[in-house]
C-alpha cells in the first residue's frame, strides 16, 4: 500500500480518505493478516486519523517460555500536527531537553502519511506488557537429578580433589 500525500488529502470528498486493507508486517508473528480500516482527514493544521484492526498475533509467555496466540482488536485515534520544521530535526544530537509542548507527533504538510506504519504501531501498543499465557502459568518447570552428581568441568577435577582431601583431613582432626 502506499502512503498518502498530505496535500492530496485537501481535494479528498470532506478532505478525507477512507481505506480497508489486509496485510502481514515481517516484524509481528501473527496467525491471522491485519485486517484494518483507516481514515484520514485534513483539518488544515493536522490531520485526524482513526482506525480499527484485528488480528491474532504469536507471543512468548514470559514465564513458562511457550507460545500462544493472543487476539488484538483495537481502535485508535490520533491527532498529528502539521509542521514545516517536522522533518527538519535529523541533523540533531541524540540526547536533547525536550520540554512537554513538543512530545507530539507532527509531519510536514507536503509529506506523506504510511496508514500501515501507523496501524502497525498502534497494534505493538496494544500488545499486553506482560505475555502471560494463562492465569494458572506456573512457569519453567525444573526437574531436579536427585540420584546424578552434578555435572561438573572436568578442568576443575584436580580442585574436587583437593576438596575432598581437606574435607577428609579435618574430619580426621576432630
Amino acid at each position: 500500500m502506499q502512503s498518502i500525500y498530505i496535500p492530496h488529502l485537501l481535494n479528498a470528498t470532506d478532505r478525507t480518505r477512507f481505506l480497508q486493507f489486509e496485510t502481514t508486517f515481517d516484524n509481528l508473528a501473527t496467525l491471522t493478516p491485519v485486517r484494518a480500516e483507516v481514515s484520514v482527514r485534513h483539518g488544515t493544521t493536522f490531520i485526524e486519523v482513526r482506525g480499527t484492526a484485528s488480528t491474532i498475533v504469536t507471543l512468548t509467555c514470559d514465564r513458562c517460555l511457550q507460545q500462544y496466540n493472543h487476539r488484538v482488536a483495537l481502535g485508535a485515534e490520533e491527532i498529528i500536527w502539521l509542521d514545516e520544521a517536522a522533518g527538519a530535526g535529523e541533523g540533531l544530537p541524540l540526547e536533547q531537553e525536550v520540554s512537554a509542548e513538543d512530545l507530539v507527533e507532527s509531519l510536514s504538510p507536503n509529506g506523506h502519511f504510511d496508514p500501515e506504519t501507523w496501524i502497525y504501531e498502534q497494534i505493538c501498543l496494544h500488545l499486553p506488557q506482560r505475555q502471560i499465557c494463562d492465569q494458572s502459568c506456573q512457569g519453567l518447570q525444573v526437574e531436579a537429578a536427585e540420584s546424578n552428581p552434578p555435572l561438573t568441568d572436568g578442568r576443575w577435577s584436580a580442585l574436587e580433589a583437593l576438596k575432598q582431601q581437606l574435607a577428609g583431613d579435618e574430619y580426621q582432626a576432630n
